[in-house]
C-alpha cells in the first residue's frame, strides 16, 4: 500500500498543503522526491502530470517540480536538479504548491473531452480508440467509418450545449464487481484497466455521461465555458480523430 496521501483524486481544487518528506533519490536524470502527503496528478489516461513546487518550511528553500508520476507504485516529484545541488532532506516539512494555472486548464479540458465522449456515445455509438490533451486542448479518436464536415460541426454545437446545460461532475469509488455491472462504463475500445485493481474511480457528468477514469475534473460543466473544433482527421478505416481546443467562459 502506498505512504503518499495523493489528495488529488479526492479534491481537485486542493492547490497547496504541507508535508513532510519520506525519501529523497537521486533518479536518472532528476532529483526524485516522495512526500507523505501531494496535491500532484502523476499522469495517465492521457492527461498530462501537473507542475508545480516544494518549499521548505523551515527556510523557504524552493524547489520545481517539473513532473510527478509514479516508480514502483509510488507516486515521486521530479525535480528540476538545483544549480547547488542541495536538495530536500528526509523529514524536512515542506509546503506543496500546484501551477494552478495549468492543472485548471487541464481539469477544463479533461471534462470537455468527456462531454465529447458522452455526446459521441449517445448519439452514435462510438467507442473511444485513443486521447490525448495539453492544457486547454485535446483530440479523441473514435470509432468511425465515415466523418464529415457537417457531421463534426453537428457534434461540436451539442457538446456545447450540453456545457452549457452546467451539468454537475461527480466523482465516486465503488467495488469492482458492482463498477463493471454498469453498463458501458467501459468506452475505449480496449479495456485499460487492469484485473488487480478492486476500487474503480468513476466520472460521472449527470446526465451525460458516466465513465472510469483517474484523472482531475471541474465540478460543473459550466467552468468548461465551450469548446472549438479545430480539426479532424482518418486515422484508419474505423478510426477517425477530431481536435478541439477550449473556449473561455462568457467574460473571463
Amino acid at each position: 500500500m502506498t505512504r503518499v496521501d495523493e489528495r488529488c483524486y479526492r479534491d481537485a481544487y486542493e492547490r497547496a498543503l504541507d508535508a513532510r518528506v519520506l525519501e529523497v533519490a537521486a533518479g536518472e536524470g532528476a532529483p526524485l522526491v516522495v512526500l507523505d502527503a501531494t496535491t500532484f496528478y502523476p499522469g495517465g489516461g492521457g492527461q498530462p502530470s501537473d507542475r508545480g513546487a516544494i518549499l521548505r518550511t523551515a527556510d523557504g528553500r524552493s524547489w520545481t517540480v517539473r513532473a510527478a508520476r509514479r516508480v514502483g507504485g509510488e507516486l515521486v516529484h521530479e525535480l528540476e536538479p538545483p544549480d547547488d545541488g542541495e536538495l530536500p532532506r528526509p523529514g524536512d516539512r515542506v509546503a506543496v504548491e500546484l501551477d494552478w494555472a495549468r492543472r485548471y486548464a487541464l481539469m477544463r479540458t479533461h471534462t470537455a473531452l468527456h462531454a465529447l465522449c458522452g455526446v459521441v456515445w449517445r448519439d452514435h455509438g462510438a467507442l473511444v480508440t485513443g486521447g490525448n490533451m495539453e492544457p486547454g486542448a485535446g483530440r479523441m479518436d473514435f470509432e468511425f467509418e465515415t466523418m464529415s464536415g457537417d457531421l463534426v460541426d453537428s457534434i461540436e454545437a451539442t457538446v456545447n450545449e450540453e456545457l452549457r446545460a452546467a451539468r454537475d461532475v461527480r466523482v465516486n469509488v465503488l467495488p469492482r464487481d458492482e463498477a463493471f455491472a454498469i453498463p458501458d462504463l467501459i468506452r475505449t475500445k480496449v479495456n485499460l484497466l487492469p484485473p488487480g485493481i478492486e476500487q474503480i474511480r468513476t466520472i460521472e457528468i449527470v446526465g451525460l455521461d458516466l465513465q472510469a477514469d483517474g484523472g482531475t475534473h471541474v465540478a460543473n460543466t459550466r467552468e468548461v465555458g465551450g469548446i472549438r473544433v479545430t480539426g479532424y482527421e482518418s486515422k484508419g478505416r474505423i478510426n477517425k480523430r477530431i481536435r478541439l481546443e477550449l473556449v473561455e467562459p462568457a467574460g473571463d
